[in-house]
């Protein structure tokens, strides 16, 4: 009988977005007749592995409790940190708590998930000790700017990838980068990084251009146009 291993989703939330320059937190925008964050959690239950979220917001969120999330999978609420590996690692923390060895991290911006990346990547995380990350390969010449942002030349891209997510990690191993190094590492960037600061070398397992993070105003137009064709 084959045994499926139950992996935790975790979420931080906890982001007011600024870039953004609306007048809720990107997490809460509406996408259709849905917010990005439902739109989100939706798109991580698409695999029976994932088998409870958590989500981590600022602990005066007035926006939370209106969320309507229609999964099977239970939602848990934490309280979010300053910085995004503090949120994520109350995530990775409640859920180890509950008895989960593995987690899949995953921003909240990012509602356009697949069912085939978020497959893929599990795959291949859970078969590998230092675990797994979508990302895809940088496709545009890359410029290095002076501080007048004037361009002083390209960046060779051959080995150059942008992170996506959801990445996907051994808990124990996140809880103790973290330990170690602390959670306003200026280089923790994202959960990976924290793998690599221990001397691990997570897979690339390549995921697609439409798994955008709204990020910068009109993101959120890409983002209603690819979810509301999948209604």
């Amino acid at each position: 009988m084959t045994t499926i291993k139950r992996v935790a989703a975790v979420i931080p939330a906890a982001g007011i977005g600024r870039r953004m320059q609306s007048e809720y937190p990107k997490q809460y925008l509406k996408l259709g007749q849905q917010t990005v964050l439902e739109w989100t959690v939706q798109a991580l239950c698409q695999d029976p592995r994932i088998s409870q979220i958590y989500i981590a917001t600022s602990s005066d969120d007035p926006y939370f409790a209106a969320q309507q999330f229609k999964v099977a999978q239970p939602i848990v609420q934490v309280e979010g940190g300053m910085t995004r590996a503090a949120s994520v690692a109350a995530g990775v923390n409640a859920a180890m708590a509950d008895g989960f060895s593995w987690v899949a991290v995953h921003d909240a911006a990012r509602p356009c998930l697949t069912a085939a990346e978020l497959a893929a990547v599990l795959d291949a995380a859970l078969g590998d000790p230092a675990g797994a990350l979508l990302a895809l390969p940088v496709a545009d010449t890359l410029k290095r700017s002076g501080s007048a942002q004037r361009s002083l030349g390209s960046v060779a891209r051959g080995q150059l990838w942008h992170a996506l997510t959801p990445q996907v990690f051994p808990a124990a191993e996140l809880q103790r980068g973290w330990q170690q190094l602390g959670t306003d590492h200026a280089d923790f960037t994202d959960e990976a990084s924290v793998m690599e600061a221990l001397g691990l070398q997570p897979r690339l397992v390549l995921g697609r251009r439409s798994n955008l993070k709204i990020t910068q105003p009109g993101d959120e137009d890409i983002a209603r146009l690819i979810v509301l064709e999948k209604e």
